[in-house]
């Protein structure tokens, strides 16, 4: 398995540690990922925040998911396709609202990255990895 991010290793997902919305992404993305193909990062944490910086992404400014695949970073619709596409059927069929134009996917992210605390809530603090997912958090 290669690097993470690059060509054929793993997916790499950057989520807001805070947001319930994420947290909840990335626990669905675990349960149907057997393969682990995945790894997680808060935007929060070092690691997040040097990736983001790798990548030229402001670090300071909040994206709800930032996706790392085959060395580069996918941001919004982007990232959510990248997603879908590696998480196989039936989720991969949704990667079918892809032909509709970059500008409407990417203005119905907007709206819910936007509103996700009034909408979905916020925790405290970021999410802490049982032992067994803490390798995946690794990146």
């Amino acid at each position: 398995m290669g690097a993470p991010g690059s060509i054929g290793g793993p997916v790499i997902i950057l989520f807001d540690g805070v947001c319930n919305l994420c947290n909840g992404l990335v626990q669905f993305i675990i349960k149907r990922d057997p393969h682990a193909w995945f790894r997680f990062a808060s935007l929060q944490s070092e690691a997040g925040r040097n990736l983001l910086q790798r990548f030229k992404l402001d670090p300071d400014s909040l994206h709800s998911i930032v996706v790392i695949d085959e060395d580069q970073a996918f941001e919004r619709s982007e990232a959510a396709f990248r997603i879908i596409k590696r998480l196989g059927a039936p989720w991969k069929f949704l990667g079918v609202l892809k032909i509709l134009p970059k500008f409407i996917c990417d203005a119905f992210y907007n709206f819910i990255a936007t509103n996700r605390y009034r909408i979905f809530g916020k925790r405290e603090s970021c999410m802490i990895p049982t032992p067994e997912l803490k390798k995946r958090f690794e990146v």
